[in-house]
């Protein structure tokens, strides 16, 4: 666990080590099946297999991931394909949203493992099994890295938690513990899942009315919990930027008094939130059609 905690190098060495990611997944497979989600032992391999996940969509090897972005054969020849690392922009995020991942393998090894279905799944058992705060940080912190970059990988682990295996639910339990930091992970994991405009609906349905009750009705009071509120700000633009839908049903969880409070502050130590809160604001405010309605 500490070891995979070093830095790049360490976590390519141990990507690398035949039988490592195999050994820990079966570990944390037998502990669910003896209905152990609590040991120490399947704490310490999360967090290894959570650090693992980190970064994992850069760091892959290129000739790796060039067989994992494989293109549909149907791509004209005259599109240019964008690159699958290091790159940001919209059109390609909404290009790579459309460009599914090969065939799961049934019998993935090693570092195919760290994406996969199957981890995947355990990951949401152990979120809704477990009550270890460093277990449940680590499996959303785990989804989080998968989902956090722009290419085909993450889009495709964020389909997988929303619509194959039904993780909302286990993830909503989480934005109401009393943990700081579990529940900091599980928003920015929501805050990536919403990126998705396939899933905004799902999503909005599930747990919109949850993180507009999680927003403090004052200021926020510590750094931990003006980052989560930021965040939460983050993800309901995402979900509202495009849908009037989404930003009434915002709108009829009262959600409109708490972020303009939030709004308002403009003392440094709430800046971040402050600043999202607005930009959440001002997108609200462009949904022409509810105007009436924000003026209630």
């Amino acid at each position: 666990r500490n070891i995979s905690s070093a830095g790049p190098e360490g976590r390519k060495k141990m990507r690398e080590c035949d039988g490592l990611i195999d050994s820990l997944v079966y570990y944390i497979q037998g502990a669910i099946a003896d209905h152990e989600p609590n040991d120490k032992a399947t704490e310490n391999c999360v967090c290894t297999l959570h650090n693992l996940s980190y970064q994992l969509e850069i760091e892959l090897p290129e000739s790796y991931a060039q067989s994992i972005y494989m293109q549909r054969r149907n791509t004209p020849s005259d599109d240019k394909t964008p690159g699958c690392f290091g790159t940001r922009s919209r059109k390609v995020k909404e290009k790579q949203q459309d460009t599914p991942l090969p065939e799961e393998k049934s019998n993935p090894r090693g570092v195919e493992s760290l994406w996969h279905s199957t981890l995947i799944r355990i990951y949401l058992s152990l979120i809704a099994k477990s009550t270890r705060n460093y277990t449940q940080e680590a499996s959303l912190g785990a989804l989080q890295n998968l989902t956090a970059g722009t290419g085909p990988m993450p889009f495709s682990v964020a389909r997988t938690v929303v619509q194959k295996a039904n993780g909302l639910p286990s993830i909503r339990t989480m934005l109401h513990v009393s943990h700081p930091t579990v529940k900091k992970t599980a928003v920015s994991l929501l805050r990536n899942l919403s990126r998705n405009t396939s899933l905004q609906s799902d999503i909005a349905k599930e747990v919109l009315p949850d993180l507009v009750s999680i927003l403090p009705e004052t200021l926020p009071g510590s750094d931990i919990v003006c980052e989560t509120t930021a965040s939460i700000c983050y993800t309901l633009y995402n979900l509202t930027q495009s849908s009037s839908h989404n930003a009434r049903l915002l709108l009829s969880a009262d959600g409109l008094p708490k972020i303009i409070t939030i709004s308002m502050n403009d003392s440094n130590m709430f800046s971040k939130a402050s600043r999202a809160a607005s930009v959440l604001l001002y997108s609200l405010w462009s949904h022409t059609d509810l105007h009436s309605a924000y003026k209630k």
